[in-house]
């Protein structure tokens, strides 16, 4: 390819560039990602980055260069985000390790005693509490998950939202839930 035809007109043909471009990034990518949903999520990403930029205001000189550095970013980004994730999800202090394990445990414990009823009827008041809390777009997530026992595979499916948003959506949910029920989880499995 010579200069000229990688230089970017002021206007660019985005659909043109993806038409051109899209098989070998798709290569690129997927040498470096092994998922297929997350190397069409970053192709997807790189051609939206495309589409924001003004090339008025920002002229892009080599098309290519930036479109492969633009991949790279986001493959960089997105690997540091899942390493991220994979990092254990208990908080630092002592006793709060297991806390939503042992209260969803506690939840569903098939003991009928009035007492334990009686508890698990607060436990529920405050985990009701907690959630209504929550950002909707966190709250759902965890209750599809959790609650309803949905993968993220299944709801990324049926919301089109990327298992990595739902993932991190939850985990912020995870976190916020933590902290609202550390005070009953110690008054009651203390």
């Amino acid at each position: 390819m010579n200069k000229q035809q990688e230089e970017t007109p002021p206007n660019m043909d985005v659909s043109a560039i993806f038409k051109q471009y899209q098989p070998q990034l798709k290569g690129f990518i997927a040498k470096r990602v092994s998922a297929r949903e997350d190397r069409e999520d970053i192709l997807q990403d790189v051609f939206y980055q495309l589409l924001k930029t003004d090339p008025v205001a920002t002229p892009i000189q080599q098309i290519s260069a930036w479109l492969y550095t633009v991949a790279r970013h986001i493959i960089i980004d997105r690997k540091r985000k899942h390493k991220e994730e994979e990092m254990p999800l208990a908080p630092a202090e002592e006793g709060q390790t297991l806390l939503l394990k042992e209260v969803s445990e506690y939840l569903f414990d098939s003991d009928t005693s009035p007492e334990k009823e009686y508890m698990r009827a607060l436990v529920w008041e405050e985990l009701d509490k907690a959630l209504s809390e929550l950002p909707e777009e966190q709250r759902v997530v965890f209750e599809l998950n959790e609650l309803q026992d949905f993968s993220f595979k299944e709801i990324s499916e049926s919301t089109g939202i990327p298992v990595n948003t739902l993932i991190s959506r939850k985990r912020y949910a995870v976190l916020y839930l933590r902290e609202k029920l550390c005070d009953i989880y110690e008054e009651l499995l203390g």
